[in-house]
């Protein structure tokens, strides 16, 4: 186990930052879906906070897409990896049709690509839509599967030590994106 004073933090995304990224969110989805059927469904928690953040924004520019809620944790594919800490479970609330809609599916950040693939297997417990796109604020990189996100508001270089932490008012009481590093473990070979 790393001593926490090796730790290193680095704000990468101030809240004037995040404000700047969720507007590009909210631009593109403007300038690529036009006048489709659209709606955007965001993954526990955070996703759900920048999926809202990034209606809000357009709600105040005329456009008015409904929100949904998606709980991943019966689909993910890491339990045996938990041991005793298995997540708290969520209330999945999406109360739109998917049939022929165009859903945008919010994370805040895209690493491995494995909570995604797990989204998609729980959305479509919901329907069909016509499209399912990706939108995050951080992209990491490092992708175990082949998902890449459609709207990125950062993407951000990493390595496997670093870890990316979002933190929204809403969810933590601060705000900010955060770059944490662990020191690489020493190996004796």
């Amino acid at each position: 186990m790393s001593d926490p004073t090796d730790i290193t933090t680095e704000e990468i995304l101030s809240p004037a930052g995040i404000e700047e990224a969720v507007s590009l969110l909210a631009n593109e989805v403007i300038r690529r879906c036009g006048e489709d059927k659209v709606a955007f469904v965001g993954i526990y928690t955070r996703g759900v906070t920048l999926a809202h953040r990034v209606a809000e924004v357009l709600k105040s520019r005329g456009r008015d897409y409904p929100v949904g809620t998606l709980d991943i944790s019966l689909y993910r594919d890491d339990f045996d990896n938990l041991g005793t800490a298995l997540p708290r479970l969520e209330s999945s609330d999406v109360p739109f049709a998917l049939d022929g809609t165009r859903v945008i599916l919010f994370d805040e950040v895209i690493f491995t690509g494995r909570t995604i693939r797990a989204a998609l297997d729980g959305l479509m417990d919901y329907g069909r839509p016509s499209k399912i796109e990706l939108a995050v604020l951080i992209d990491r990189g490092h992708r175990e599967i082949p998902i890449q996100p459609d709207y990125v508001g950062r993407r951000v270089e990493t390595t496997l030590n670093h870890y990316v932490k979002v933190r929204f008012q809403e969810d933590d009481g601060k705000e900010g994106v955060f770059l944490v590093t662990e020191p690489v473990a020493e190996t004796n070979e």
